[in-house]
């Protein structure tokens, strides 16, 4: 009997021993829990700085042609575009072969017929033609706002459009060299062109279209009206080229016709026409193109912080 109550009086010790270690176990985690909780933020501060994410993100020339390629497709998407190329070719051809005899009248082999008119073609017609949409309709139909919140930078649309509208209109240059080439190569045989004056001149009028290419960007810039755009860069461009007649005038001689000669498109075009490669010529183009671009670029920044 007393060996009986000693077995159970030693049960219930144990028992009570185990409850106490379960009570401490339990008390200890909880202190370890709250002592983990309240060292979680010194943890937190006391780790470094968070690594930062690269975006693998496309060269800057990449983006750059890839917007181009866009604008090129929008180019040829579009009916204006080969009505602009047609109407000039044809024009080109009239003026050359018919307007008071053309070609056949000056009996000589020479292309300046073709370089007296085509400066005020591309001037007049086939750049703001090419420019007008250029950003104005970006702003017009409200894609612009997309176009910069993209991960692209300003500059990129910027000289995407450029030379996606140059590349246009270096096309409507190149398909001129039809004519010279039909009339002194082949199929007819009509002279010896002086092919190296000719390649000069066709560079003059390149680097007058990368010139005016940049002011009629700049213009379309400036508004959302294709129609504003385009008869602010063809009254620009006719001006800077019909002033170089002015400084020819002989109450404009001395410094007043210097300085019309030194603005004008037509005076910094002259030597090219003539078969020479003026250098301060095409630095002059070459200067209006950067500097109407660096304006586009500027106001196309403005607008996405308005």
């Amino acid at each position: 009997m007393s060996s009986e109550s000693t077995i159970d009086k030693d049960t219930k010790d144990t028992s009570h021993a185990a409850e106490e270690a379960e009570e401490r176990d339990e008390s200890e985690s909880d202190g370890d829990s709250s002592d983990d909780a309240a060292t979680k933020p010194l943890a937190m501060l006391d780790a470094g700085p968070k690594e930062k994410v690269a975006i693998d993100r496309p060269s800057s020339f990449s983006m750059t042609m890839t917007i181009a390629r866009r604008e090129l497709a929008a180019y040829f998407n579009s009916v204006i575009t080969y009505i602009v190329i047609g109407t000039s070719m044809a024009a080109l051809g009239l003026y050359f072969f018919m307007y008071k005899g053309g070609f056949w009248q000056v009996d000589r082999v020479t292309m300046q017929r073709m370089f007296d008119s085509l400066p005020w073609a591309l001037c007049g017609l086939v750049i703001p033609l090419f420019t007008m949409r250029a950003l104005a309709d970006e702003k017009r139909v409200g894609t612009i706002e997309l176009l910069i919140t993209m991960p692209v930078k300003d500059s990129e649309v910027i000289l995407g459009k450029y030379f996606a509208a140059l590349t246009i209109v270096t096309m409507q240059l190149a398909l001129v060299v039809l004519y010279p080439l039909a009339m002194f190569k082949w199929p007819w045989h009509l002279g010896e062109l002086d092919w190296g004056a000719f390649w000069v001149g066709m560079s003059g009028l390149f680097f007058l279209s990368a010139a005016g290419t940049a002011v009629g960007l700049m213009y379309s810039s400036f508004t959302d009206s294709q129609i504003l755009s385009l008869f602010a860069t063809m009254i620009t461009l006719g001006a800077l080229f019909g002033i170089g007649q002015l400084s020819a005038l002989e109450s404009l001689q001395g410094w007043p016709g210097d300085a019309i000669a030194f603005i004008s498109l037509q005076s910094r075009f002259d030597p090219f026409a003539r078969g020479l490669l003026d250098s301060r010529a095409i630095i002059y183009f070459v200067s209006i193109a950067v500097l109407c671009l660096v304006v586009a670029f500027h106001a196309l920044e403005r607008r996405k912080w308005a």
